[in-house]
């Protein structure tokens, strides 16, 4: 399912391919599928009562919570999932073969999973938009968001402001979005692709392996807990900082943003 818009960028540098290919198999696994109305209801059902859960579940909790509360839950929410990820059995919860198919140790594919359901429910608190309309599979759009999700956690530099950019959109915030259409269309592959290359280049790298190459076996899994803990824990609180800028967004914030990302496609194209 998450297929289609990684074939379309038809990247053919080894770093980008290993990149699609992992995401391409941890998008399938159990703990990244986060139930948008389940997981707001669990968070903000006390502080909303129950007459206000429709509402909640329609608008989202960023235009009924202010900016203070928001931020608490999500950093509740970084650190409920840091200590799930650290403390998880390696092998909990992996469909048979998946381990196999991404060349990738089992504890790597299970720490990006982590990370991409703690970046989806950050952005649910923030705003945005159920991204499995059907339980099976991610629309493009979704695609397009995960990889900022990821972009972002990775310290990429343009995806913040490219995720607020399209959060704006999904929320309808009233600013003013001239040329949308084409703009849009001039910058998300340059900054996604971006996202692949250093997702590719952190997994060549040994990445959270420390220094051990993808394809050495690992025997009762690298990644400490305390790693874990320090790694995700950055990356988590990288992305609730930025998203966190969408509440009280201005037309002035706005502008900066496309600012920054014009700047950032400039800068990738000239590469």
């Amino acid at each position: 399912p998450a297929e289609p818009l990684f074939r379309s960028m038809e990247i053919h540098m080894a770093k980008k391919d290993i990149a699609m290919q992992v995401l391409q198999q941890v998008v399938k696994l159990p703990v990244v599928k986060v139930d948008r109305e389940k997981f707001l209801v669990e968070k903000f059902s006390k502080e909303l009562g129950h007459k206000n859960l429709n509402k909640l579940i329609e608008q989202g909790p960023a235009t009924m919570l202010p900016k203070v509360t928001l931020d608490r839950v999500a950093k509740a929410c970084i650190n409920e999932n840091v200590l799930l990820a650290s403390g998880a059995s390696i092998l909990a919860g992996l469909p048979g073969g998946i381990a196999m198919a991404i060349t990738i140790p089992t504890d790597v594919a299970q720490f990006y999973g982590f990370s991409l359901k703690l970046a989806q429910e950050i952005g649910y608190i923030y705003g945005f938009d159920d991204l499995w309309s059907s339980r099976e599979e991610l629309s493009e759009e979704a695609q397009k968001t995960l990889l900022l999700y990821l972009g972002v956690m990775l310290g990429v530099d343009g995806a913040g402001a490219l995720l607020r950019f399209s959060g704006v959109i999904v929320t309808k915030k009233m600013i003013n979005v001239v040329n949308k259409k084409a703009f849009t269309k001039t910058i998300w592959y340059p900054v996604l692709e971006k996202v692949l290359k250093v997702f590719g280049v952190n997994l060549t790298k040994g990445g959270l392996t420390k220094g051990l190459g993808i394809v050495v076996p690992i025997l009762g899994g690298l990644i400490s807990g305390g790693l874990t803990f320090a790694t995700m824990k950055t990356m988590g609180e990288r992305l609730q900082k930025e998203l966190s800028k969408l509440v009280n967004y201005s037309e002035v914030q706005y502008q900066e943003d496309v600012e920054t990302i014009r700047k950032e496609v400039e800068i990738i194209e000239g590469e």
